[in-house]
């Protein structure tokens, strides 16, 4: 098959679940040897649209081809035997296993067809390392390796089954601008040596420009427009995926800030679930009117920081104060009750209950509220799904309805409703970990704005994400964590992402040349 001709090819393709139509209709030719890239706001269809190519869903209706042949079985299996790959935003690594031994991980080399041929599989990870550039110790555990290396180790895997049809399902969400433009680096490689095609499920308009041969917009399930990236901008892509001009307009930022600390942390120190050292002597101060931004590589300690100041980890040591009070002692309701709302990091696992419906998850913590229930006892049902509907629609949650399943939601309809239930709550202080992962351009902004309203309000908001643009565009001020530790403190206007990836890599400013 020659570079440039049809290598995937999906034929009025439609994907039906119960009360949501996900894909329809959709007619879409990606060419062999191209850097394709998909964008749609949550719930556009693009997953779904990508699931199908790997074999995870069987559409309803429609036809897909790979390499001229049609698909009959839809399968993962049936997807890798026809060179399809994908790599999952949520890594599927076994962490006690090393880089060799999970990139040969069921298609293990045997000795006399009967034992596990360890030399083997060491070998043909060095050769996959050196021919692809994606550097790698074969010998290292995953669970002792940076999450960017892990990123490496499964396109390894993938690339060790034979893929030469390559999904990558938003590939740089938990990498640092450096690792992101080697990964790019080793994608354009891909393309140009081995011919191979990437098809990149991404949210960050920025990335789609810098990387992609042609881009496809994906809107309500439908399939709006296919253009050659070289001829759109970044501006014209947002329109096309929300249905009209989107503009990430300058935040209304008051003076707001005031002297009353309303969050303080001195010498904090928390453990990881393996009992070691997570948090190591961690100290700052949030006060009323404030954003305290923390930037870090996912893995050195800000998520232990978190569950540390919520309640949700024991402290090691140190002492944490919300609104003047300390923390000691007291359970994550306890802690909520002195004044903080808390929108946590994994919306699957601490933010939503996933086979409750939307209702039920947008009302926890308001159940006893006077407009809720009847003496605390009696629970309204008609107040009640008159408040979820009205933030249903506020927040632009997209689904069946008020009564969907919360795990049937697109995972950036999940964390809207996670971030409609927190911001909900009339606190003075607001702890956020990734706020708008997994959430498109349009939603992101909402989010941003609803986040300013907070701390013009007065609220003070403890902000992380690994997103480096939301922290430099939502931040007053800005700590760097590096393996636990405190690296550096910045104001945003202040620094550039290159610099703030010096410290986000264990660099300090007497360090920096």
């Amino acid at each position: 098959m020659a570079q440039g001709e049809t290598i995937v090819s999906f034929q009025h393709v439609s994907m039906q679940f119960p009360g949501v139509l996900a894909n329809h209709d959709v007619t879409l030719d990606i060419r062999k040897g191209e850097v394709f890239a998909l964008v749609g706001e949550n719930g556009a269809g693009k997953s779904t649209l990508m699931n199908i190519l790997y074999g995870l869903n069987t559409p309803t209706s429609g036809k897909v081809f790979v390499k001229g042949e049609q698909i009959a079985h839809f399968s993962p299996s049936e997807a890798i035997a026809r060179g399809v790959g994908m790599v999952h935003q949520h890594f599927m690594l076994v962490p006690s296993f090393t880089v060799a031994q999970n990139i040969v991980l069921s298609n293990e080399p045997r000795k006399l067809g009967i034992f596990y041929d360890f030399s083997k599989a060491m070998e043909d990870t060095e050769n996959l390392v050196r021919e692809y550039g994606l550097a790698v110790d074969p010998q290292a555990r995953v669970e002792d390796i940076s999450v960017g290396l892990q990123q490496r180790v499964e396109i390894l895997k993938t690339l060790h089954r034979g893929a030469d049809v390559l999904i990558l399902d938003e590939p740089t969400a938990v990498l640092t601008p450096q690792e992101t433009d080697e990964l790019f680096t080793v994608i354009r490689r891909m393309v140009q040596e081995k011919q191979m095609t990437i098809i990149i499920i991404t949210h960050k308009l920025y990335e789609v420009m810098a990387i992609s041969d042609r881009v496809g917009v994906m809107r309500q399930g439908k399939l709006v427009g296919v253009a050659e990236t070289r001829d759109v901008n970044e501006r014209i892509l947002a329109a096309m995926m929300v249905g009209k001009e989107v503009l990430l307009d300058a935040l209304d930022r008051t003076e707001a800030v005031s002297e009353e600390t309303a969050v303080e942390a001195q010498d904090l120190q928390a453990l990881d679930n393996r009992g070691l050292p997570a948090v190591r002597g961690v100290s700052f101060t949030v006060r009323r009117g404030e954003i305290l931004g923390i930037a870090g590589i996912e893995g050195n300690g800000q998520s232990e920081l978190i569950e540390a100041v919520t309640g949700m980890r024991p402290l090691r040591g140190g002492t944490v104060r919300i609104m003047g009070q300390s923390i000691a002692g007291k359970t994550p309701g306890g802690i909520r009750a002195l004044g903080l709302a808390h929108v946590p990091e994994d919306r699957l696992a601490t933010g939503v209950c996933a086979p409750a419906d939307v209702t039920d998850n947008l009302i926890v913590g308001k159940e006893k509220d006077r407009r809720f229930s009847w003496k605390r006892i009696h629970m309204k049902r008609r107040a009640i799904r008159a408040y979820a509907q009205e933030v249903f629609r506020r927040f632009d949650i997209r689904g069946a309805g008020v009564d969907t399943a919360v795990g049937s939601l697109s995972g950036g309809n999940m964390q809207k409703v996670v971030v409609a239930r927190e911001f909900s709550f009339d606190t003075p202080v607001l702890i956020i970990s990734q706020p708008t992962r997994g959430v498109d351009i349009g939603a992101m902004d909402f989010i941003h704005q609803q986040i300013m309203q907070k701390r013009n309000a007065g609220c003070a908001i403890l902000l992380v994400s690994a997103d480096l643009d939301e922290l430099l565009r939502l931040s007053d001020r800005l700590l760097t964590i590096y393996e636990g530790r405190i690296t550096g403190e910045f104001r945003p206007e202040h620094v550039d992402k290159r610099e703030i990836s010096f410290y986000m890599t264990g660099g300090r400013k007497e360090e920096q040349a």
